[in-house]
């Protein structure tokens, strides 16, 4: 048995226990995101001691590490080498883990020019509910085997297994960055956004909030100098610090035990016609608003958003009892819970953790 394989081996037990005793497992890394989704339950698998990064090829942009480590620490060996996860993951704590980023598949303010999670996922390692570890995908950009699989994983919450560990496209960090900011209606800065995300600028990060906008642009220094000359607009120092604010969700805003909404819409939707206090990332397209979660307020901010052709979810805080993610239409019900038989069909991983009727 090599050395990983031994490592994998407790895990694999504590499944084929959990199995035979028909009871759920709690996939955990640092916990930073225990807050997010549906309910807490199951025994605790502590992901933290399978950690370390397995290869990491600079030339070829690509780096593979086990689902315990460190996200700080995967960050940290790519700025060595000036590069960077251009889908910007948020932390939300010290302790965060890689595995858990990628579960949970959460961006930052780069998501709409670069990517989401999955577009970054080349391969993965996964012990599924039957013990079992498999393998999709490959550690380079060119190897697409089994892609759509890995890519899966992002966003899944931990309900498909265990990931054990992933290989990730990297991107090498912008050359030059400048923050500006503007003073706009939330209508002119959404006409704004998507007329300028239109037009080839070096866009990479908008955020608006109480009629302020601010701006990121990144790439070459004179591509980035010609747009801000072009925009206008106000230049703001540490512009880097704000953008980590954002990410981290430590801006004012963000503050507060109000339940926080998050909306995916298409960037083109207008001002939205909702009670409570709004912010505008993506260019347009995630809205996050403060609002009421009971049965009622989710029923009508759900309808807005499918009637706008997005859909809503309650992000943090509130009366998870409506449920925090949008409902699924019944055909991706039926394929989610197809997906699920084939990974965990006995439901043991995370169980509940996305839809109640999953318990």
């Amino acid at each position: 048995m090599d050395i990983a394989a031994h490592a994998i081996e407790p895990f694999r037990q504590q499944v084929l226990a959990a199995l035979g005793d028909g009871r759920p497992l709690r996939i955990r890394g640092g916990g930073t995101k225990d807050w997010y989704g549906q309910q807490l339950e199951g025994a605790i698998l502590d992901t933290r001691g399978y950690a370390g990064i397995v290869d990491y090829e600079p030339t070829e942009l690509v780096i593979t590490a086990r689902c315990g480590t460190p996200l700080a620490e995967i960050e940290a060996v790519l700025a060595e080498r000036n590069q960077m996860l251009a889908f910007e993951p948020p932390h939300f704590g010290a302790n965060a883990t890689l595995g858990g980023a990628v579960a949970c598949g959460l961006c930052g303010p780069r998501r709409a020019t670069s990517g989401a999670t999955r577009d970054f996922v080349l391969g993965a390692k996964l012990l599924d509910g039957k013990g079992d570890v498999l393998s999709f995908g490959g550690r380079v950009m060119k190897n697409v085997a089994g892609y759509d699989v890995s890519r899966m994983l992002a966003g899944s919450l931990g309900t498909l297994g265990l990931i054990l560990e992933i290989s990730l496209k990297v991107l090498p960090r912008p050359f030059f960055e400048t923050t500006l900011r503007f003073a706009l209606s939330e209508a002119d800065a959404i006409r704004h956004l998507n007329e300028w995300g239109g037009r080839p600028l070096p866009l990479s990060g908008s955020w608006w909030c109480d009629g302020v906008l601010m701006l990121r642009l990144s790439g070459a220094e004179a591509a980035v100098q010609a747009a801000r000359r072009l925009l206008g607009g106000d230049e703001v120092p540490d512009g880097g610090a704000f953008w980590a604010a954002v990410r981290e969700q430590r801006l004012p805003f963000f503050a507060g035990d109000a339940a926080l909404w998050r909306l995916s819409l298409p960037s083109t939707s207008g001002a939205l016609s909702l009670d409570g206090a709004q912010a505008i990332e993506w260019g347009g397209a995630q809205r996050w608003l403060r609002a009421g979660s009971d049965a009622a307020s989710a029923q009508a901010i759900r309808r807005m958003a499918a009637d706008r052709g997005g859909h809503a979810t309650l992000f943090r805080g509130g009366d998870k009892s409506a449920g925090i993610f949008h409902p699924l239409a019944p055909a991706l019900g039926v394929i989610q819970a197809r997906m699920q038989s084939a990974f965990d069909p006995q439901r043991i991983f995370n169980r509940g953790r996305m839809y109640p009727r999953e318990a």
